[in-house]
């Protein structure tokens, strides 16, 4: 069975720009609604902290599909299980554009989020074709397109809502994604699985991998409370822009969405340097540079421009740490990418829904500064599980043998 490819097969870089546009274009379904939540509390009579249910619901979605789907990259034809993925969630995002009340748009949302995250089987495939020589660069590529489309996706969520209504965002994604699943059935081509486990055996050595590798505990914890710093701050700019002091609306939270392009741009050098200087000095550095953005948040609250430069350091933060805790973790077992990625991932997005959720309680009960308090003790606390030289449970060894 097929464990890496031949050198005939390594990925082209005009393939390696396509998987970067549909991992981006698939990610960023997962955060449209974060801009028009504003719309969302108008329009169905809710309160702020009610509203919020939407994107923990897409964040839980993500974290459920990446347990329960991405693992079968291993198991199944790569190219055939994203084209599958890509077509549920067209439907899914149909059912969100038509959502008669605010129940069917809460389960409409988090079946978009358990299907966006075909984004995380485009991953590991990239990796999987890239030349040894080549990975951080590609991998950097294609998680850079990630991020350039969660940034973007705000900005042409907030346009078109504000234009024309939020239910033309999710048609607008559904057109999207559908010229996406074409250009991936043209292009894509066929890898054959790493594995022929069953499914309850694959989705079981997700647990033995986790006990195996004390190096994969430990950037998912890094990254499960990054990301939750993350998803706790654009969860509730919405409505911090909606107050008396900005009273802004959906466009602009997706003009300011686009200072963090700046941070996705980055990624490759981001990986670049890990692989020279080692990931935990990037992961360490990135974890204090969320820490010092909410300081920025929190210190000038009133201001546009602060929260211009908080952004800029917070995404590329962001970006950095994910970049290189993925390299680290893609390295400890190649026939295990696929299972590997969906651990990490699975754990990343869990700490965004937790993220969305505690940032919006912080924000319930004291405004702004309690989002700020939340995402700078959760980046704190990484920055300090990164740094210590061995804890209890994240760094003892196990021995048990992969399933």
């Amino acid at each position: 069975m097929q464990t890496s490819p031949s050198p005939s097969e390594y990925i082209s870089p005009a393939l390696v720009r396509l998987l970067a546009v549909g991992a981006g274009a698939a990610v960023a379904n997962s955060y449209y609604n974060q801009a028009f939540l504003g719309y969302l509390t108008a329009d169905f009579a809710l309160v702020a902290g009610a509203v919020s249910l939407v994107p923990v619901l897409t964040q839980a979605g993500n974290a459920f599909g990446v347990l329960l789907l991405a693992p079968l990259g291993d198991r199944l034809e790569r190219r055939s299980l994203i084209l599958m993925t890509i077509a549920a969630l067209v439907i899914a995002l149909v059912g969100a554009a038509v959502s008669p009340g605010f129940a069917w748009l809460a389960l409409a949302s988090l079946a978009v989020g358990l299907f966006a995250t075909v984004a995380q089987q485009i991953v590991p495939l990239a990796v999987h074709l890239a030349p040894p020589t080549g990975r951080g660069r590609v991998l950097g590529t294609v998680t850079g397109g990630i991020l350039i489309g969660i940034l973007l996706a705000r900005t042409v969520s907030g346009t078109i809502s504000d234009l024309w209504g939020w239910s033309f965002v999710f048609w607008f994604a559904a057109v999207m994604m559908i010229a996406i699943g074409a250009a991936l059935a043209v292009w894509l081509p066929r890898v054959p699985p790493t594995t022929d486990m069953s499914y309850p055996r694959l989705i079981g050595s997700l647990w033995t991998l986790v006990r195996a590798h004390p190096t994969l505990r430990r950037a998912v914890t890094v990254q499960f409370l990054i990301f939750a710093a993350f998803m706790g701050f654009w969860s509730n700019l919405a409505l911090l822009l909606a107050e008396p002091r900005f009273q802004l609306g959906g466009t602009e939270v997706g003009l300011l969405a686009l200072v963090g392009v700046a941070g996705a741009l980055a990624a490759p050098i981001a990986g670049g340097f890990a692989d020279r200087r080692g990931e935990g000095l990037v992961v360490s550095a990135g974890a204090g540079l969320v820490v010092f953005a909410f300081m920025i948040f929190g210190l000038w609250q009133g201001s546009l421009a602060g929260l211009v430069v908080g952004i800029l350091v917070l995404d590329l933060a962001v970006q950095s740490s994910q970049v290189a805790n993925q390299a680290r973790v893609y390295a400890l077992d190649p026939n295990a990418r696929s299972r590997l990625n969906t651990v990490f991932m699975a754990c990343m997005l869990a700490g965004g829904a937790a993220g969305a959720g505690l940032g919006g309680a912080a924000y319930a009960i004291s405004g702004w500064t309690g989002t700020c308090i939340f995402g700078a003790i959760s980046a704190g606390l990484a920055l300090v599980i990164s740094r210590a030289p061995r804890l209890p449970g994240l760094d003892t060894r196990r021995t048990d043998p992969l399933s």
